[in-house]
Parts: C-alpha cells; sequence; structure tokens
C-alpha cells in the first residue's frame, strides 16, 4: 500500500502541474490579452523576414514564423499624428481632422468624443496602458488617460521634436518623458528609451496578468534621432541604424518571452507594425523601402505599405503570408470581432479582416491613402493603385546621402495625369496602365467620388458631409 501511495503521489504532482500551466494558458479564455507594438518610421524591408540582410531580427523572424505576415499592409495616411489617429479609431484620420504630425504648440488633438481600441476594449474590463509615443495631442485633455488607457508612459510627440533638432535648433521645449499626467523629466539623451519602454512593458504585463489586458507599446524609434542603449551599441556592423532595428527586435522578444514565463501567450494576440514608411532624406539614418516607390510623407507605396505581422496560437496560422490588401483601420474592427465587444456608436472606416487572418476569402474592398490637408491621392482595390494627379517629394537622384543624422533636402515633382498601378506584377510602380484599363479607372474613381463626397479632398476643393471635429482648446 505504500508503494502505492509513493506512485500515485508523483502522478499528483505531474496532474497538478499540468492543470496549474493549463489555467495559466487559459485564464479570460474568452477575452485574449491584445499586445500591439507599434514602430516609428520602420521601412517596409526593415525586417529579415521582409528581406532585410543588413542586420538581423531574429524575434520578429520567430513572430512571424508563429504567426502571419501581410505582404501587403498599409496605412491610410504617411505621417505620424495621421497614422496615429486612424490606428486607434478605425478611422481615416482627415474625418476626424487630425492631419499632419502635432507639435508642442497645437491647441488641439484627437476629440475624446472619439472612442479608441483602449476605450472599447474597457467596456469589457480591459487593464489598458500606452507606453511609448503618443501624438495625439501634448496638453492634458487630449493625453491617453483621457482615451481610454489606465496608465501612459511616453512622449507627447516626436522625438525629434526638442531643442537639437537640426533644421530648427530651439524651436522646440525640452523634450518632455511624461508618466500619467505628469512630466517626470525632460530628456537631452535618448539611449535609455526604448530600454525603459520594454520595462515598462513588462511591468504593466506582470501587474494585469488575472485579467485581460491591452498594450499598446508605441516606440519612439527608428523615427530619427537615433539613439541606441549600450546592450546593442555597434552590434549590426551596419551603423546606428541597425543597431536600433536591433534593440526594437530585443524589445519585441522581452514582451514574447514575458507573456510565456507568465504562461499567457496562448491566450495572446499580439501584432507587429509600423506608422508609415522610411524617411528617405535622412539616407543612412533612415530605413529600407524593399525597393518600393518613394518613402515616408507620399502615397507612392514605399510610404504608406508597411510589415505587419500578427500572431495568436491556436487562433491564427503559424507561418501563413497573406497578400490580400489591408489597412491598420482595420485593427479597431478586428479587435470588435474577436473579443466580442460593440463597435463605436458613430462611423468607423476599418472593417474586420478577422476571418482573412483564419484563412478565410472576404470580401474585396477600396482603401484610401491621404496626405497633406485631406488630399485623396491614391485608391488601392484588389491588385490595382489608381494615383491621382498631385505634387510629392522625392529625393534628388544627384543627392549625396548622408550618414550623419543630417537631411538632405526633398525636391518636389508634379504628377500630372492620373496613373495606374498593377500590385501584383509591379509593386515598384513603375509601369502606368492607365492607358490600357479604362474600365478599371472608371471602377476606382466611382470609389473615389463616393470618398470625395463622404470626408472631401482638397484636390478637388470638396468638403464632404462626413467629417468631424477635432478636439480643441481655447
Amino acid at each position: 500500500m505504500k508503494n502505492f501511495f509513493l506512485g500515485i503521489i508523483p502522478l499528483f504532482l505531474l496532474f497538478s502541474c499540468q492543470k496549474k500551466e493549463s489555467e495559466g494558458q487559459n485564464k479570460h479564455s474568452g477575452s485574449p490579452n491584445i499586445v500591439l507594438i507599434f514602430a516609428d518610421d520602420l521601412g517596409y524591408g526593415d525586417l529579415e523576414t521582409y528581406g532585410a540582410k543588413e542586420w538581423k531580427t531574429p524575434n520578429l523572424n520567430a513572430l512571424a514564423q508563429k504567426g502571419t505576415q501581410m505582404n501587403r499592409f498599409y496605412v491610410p495616411h504617411s505621417v505620424c499624428s495621421a497614422s496615429r489617429a486612424a490606428l486607434l479609431t478605425g478611422t481615416y484620420a482627415n474625418r476626424i481632422g487630425i492631419y499632419g504630425a502635432l507639435d508642442h504648440s497645437a491647441r488641439h488633438g484627437l476629440n475624446p468624443e472619439e472612442v479608441t481600441i483602449a476605450e472599447m476594449l474597457k467596456e469589457k474590463g480591459y487593464a489598458t496602458a500606452a507606453i511609448g509615443k503618443w501624438h495625439l495631442g501634448h496638453l492634458t485633455e487630449f493625453l491617453p488617460t483621457r482615451q481610454g488607457f489606465d496608465y501612459y508612459f511616453g512622449l507627447p510627440y516626436s522625438n525629434d521634436m526638442w531643442p537639437h533638432h537640426p533644421e530648427v535648433k530651439n524651436y522646440y521645449p525640452p523634450l518632455p518623458l511624461i508618466e500619467g499626467e505628469e512630466t517626470i523629466t525632460t530628456l537631452d539623451d535618448q539611449s535609455q528609451l526604448t530600454t525603459q519602454y520594454t520595462e515598462k512593458a513588462l511591468s504593466f504585463i506582470e501587474e494585469n496578468k488575472e485579467q485581460p489586458f491591452f498594450l499598446y507599446l508605441a516606440h519612439s524609434m527608428p523615427h530619427v534621432p537615433l539613439f541606441v542603449s549600450e546592450k546593442f551599441e555597434g552590434k549590426s556592423q551596419q551603423g546606428l541604424y541597425g543597431d536600433v532595428i536591433m534593440e526594437i527586435d530585443w524589445s519585441v522578444g522581452e514582451v514574447l518571452n514575458k507573456l510565456e514565463e507568465l504562461g499567457l501567450d496562448k491566450n495572446t494576440l499580439v501584432i507587429f507594425t509600423s506608422d508609415n514608411g522610411p524617411w528617405l532624406s535622412y539616407g543612412g539614418h533612415a530605413g529600407l523601402t524593399a525597393g518600393l516607390r518613394e518613402g515616408k510623407g507620399t502615397s507612392w507605396e514605399g510610404g504608406i505599405r508597411i510589415p505587419a505581422i500578427f500572431k495568436w496560437p491556436g487562433k491564427i496560422h503559424e507561418g501563413k503570408v497573406i497578400d490580400n490588401p489591408a489597412m491598420t483601420i482595420d485593427i479597431l474592427p478586428t479587435l470588435a470581432e474577436i473579443t466580442g465587444v460593440s463597435l463605436p456608436d458613430r462611423k468607423i472606416d476599418g472593417k474586420s479582416i478577422w476571418p482573412l487572418l483564419q484563412g478565410k476569402e472576404i470580401e474585396p474592398r477600396p482603401y484610401f491613402a491621404y496626405y497633406n490637408q485631406n488630399e485623396l491621392q491614391a485608391v488601392l482595390y484588389e491588385n490595382w493603385k489608381l494615383v491621382f494627379p498631385h505634387r510629392y517629394r522625392t529625393i534628388p537622384e544627384n543627392a549625396m546621402l548622408r550618414n550623419d543624422g543630417l537631411p538632405v533636402k526633398y525636391e518636389h515633382i508634379n504628377l500630372e495625369k492620373i496613373a495606374l498601378y498593377n500590385l501584383e506584377s509591379d509593386p515598384f510602380e513603375q509601369i502606368d496602365l492607365a492607358e490600357d484599363f479604362p474600365e478599371v479607372i472608371e471602377k476606382l474613381i466611382g470609389f473615389a467620388n463616393q470618398a470625395r463626397e463622404d470626408m472631401g479632398d482638397a484636390l478637388m476643393q470638396m468638403e464632404g458631409t462626413g467629417k468631424r471635429e477635432p478636439g480643441r482648446i481655447q
């Protein structure tokens, strides 16, 4: 009998361990944790899994191998504040009055009446944190804590909006690092910023492991000025930009390791993406487009096409690549579908891509690319892209690109006539097919006209009837 009980004890311990592990993996299983990592100015070609050979990104490689990589994922606005407004509200930023990149002088921001991902998820009891760059209004009334986030730690705008800006020295005040709603310090050195963001993210995960949480980790880099900690200085063999990318990759690895350590990885959706393409005027301090045309600040593919990886074990296919187009405005409604919460009580522009992430077909729909003060510059539909006449910036062909953190001057080109590209056969937008497919042009112009009536178009001097006001402080 004694031997019998001695045999039972190890089995009991084994089952107890398995039960504990199972409970860890299935905490609040009806409400998955969500980690949304948003890089700044990260180019489409900056990850190894998207073709980078200049540096290593092992953690992001693993994320793609264990999840699904989207090869045609877009932002609707290739500039900081507008891109973030679209991501967090599921709405084209021009609909809600957010354009360009807000700085310390802005008296407006994301309207508190708009519903962010955080506010939407709080209806289901989520703990929420925004860590990193905000850029939707620096005044207290517009900070993350007023938009559904329980906790905030980060910069209120871009990290180059400080007294050391190379083109407008001493225009900006000292760069504030905010926790909650208080400035805890100002920065003259940003070398620890990625590490600090990562540490705060890990603490938030640890503190909220018993309840569903939404972590929005918005890195300030690789937006210039570039800084890296001593951990990664000189590690890429390709200069400071490569070091910065490797440190962001390390940060992703730390988050993934923490989720696994706490037994939360199987019940957590992790999304990694970027706010727009690389800032090409900064030369060696800018990222890679993998050959796509132009970069940040344009509606060409290099400006609006970004890397995007989705991982949720057992829910999203491992090692899958999706070539269907989708956009950051689709993230909010996708999260609403998988968590079972109601969509905001106002018009949003995104649609859930959850079926697509599960390997199913979805009905194609048009996407729109805007820039400047509400210029509708392009329409994307299936494999087609229609580009309207507009003025865009480019790097002069004879420019000597620098590697010292200083920019070269753009020149501007006027696109004089409408252009049509098949992105499946010509992702680099080199072959204009406008004369060959008039029926495609007619269809895409029809989509554009609907968008113009709704949200306006500065290129056509149209105001639109469906626009909403940003928040304003007099």
